[in-house]
């Protein structure tokens, strides 16, 4: 079952942030069986991010999205999900009920931003980010998913291993795929290699 991979967020392509999401991401689907055939990166632009989806959704039958899910202007992926998805922005009452529990206890109360977190696509399944005030989205499409996640490390990976993978292996029955790591010392990768070769004739 290939899987493709979406991080999204100008400040992975100029060094800003390292991404740790997709290194994190990698290492468990693998465990749960899933092959990642591709990874890409793109920053904050709706054309970027629309061909990105084009393109994965012709290849994967999964595609898993993070970063873009702030506040802040900037932050475009629900509006650039509704564009592919061809739907629009409706207001999720429990979203907003848990940024409004979220936040009164930091700041005491919610602006506009705060509240537009509440909206999301109308085709979507919305999955709760206990973690923060970006909600979790998914998307069912030509017998696979598009699923996009917060880019905050610990919101996607809570997201993930409670949620997200859980329902992937339960849709997909996937079979675990293990690996193996051997350390070798003081020999050259061309003879490990040769002698390699000899013990698979």
């Amino acid at each position: 079952m290939n899987v493709e991979l979406i991080t999204i967020g100008d400040e992975l392509l100029i060094g800003q942030v390292v991404n740790t999401n997709s290194a994190w991401i990698g290492v468990e689907l693998n465990k749960a069986g899933f092959n990642i055939s591709r990874m890409l990166t793109v920053g904050d632009d709706e054309n970027d991010i629309l061909q990105a989806l084009e393109e994965a959704t012709k290849r994967a039958s999964i595609v898993l999205i993070t970063g873009g899910l702030g506040p802040t202007r900037d932050d475009i992926t629900k509006k650039t999900l509704c564009k592919f998805f061809d739907t629009q922005l409706v207001f999720n009452e429990t979203v907003y009920n848990d940024v409004v529990e979220m936040l009164s206890k930091r700041i005491g109360y919610i602006n506009q931003l705060n509240k537009d977190q509440a909206l999301v696509p109308e085709n979507c399944d919305v999955i709760r980010n206990p973690l923060g005030t970006a909600p979790i989205m998914w998307f069912n499409h030509a017998g696979g998913a598009v699923v996009s996640l917060p880019g905050v490390p610990a919101e996607m990976q809570n997201a993930m291993s409670n949620s997200i993978i859980p329902r992937l292996i339960e849709r997909f029955q996937t079979e675990t795929i293990i690996h193996k790591t051997i350390h070798l010392f003081n020999i050259p990768e061309s003879v490990l290699a040769e002698k390699l070769t000899e013990m698979g004739r």
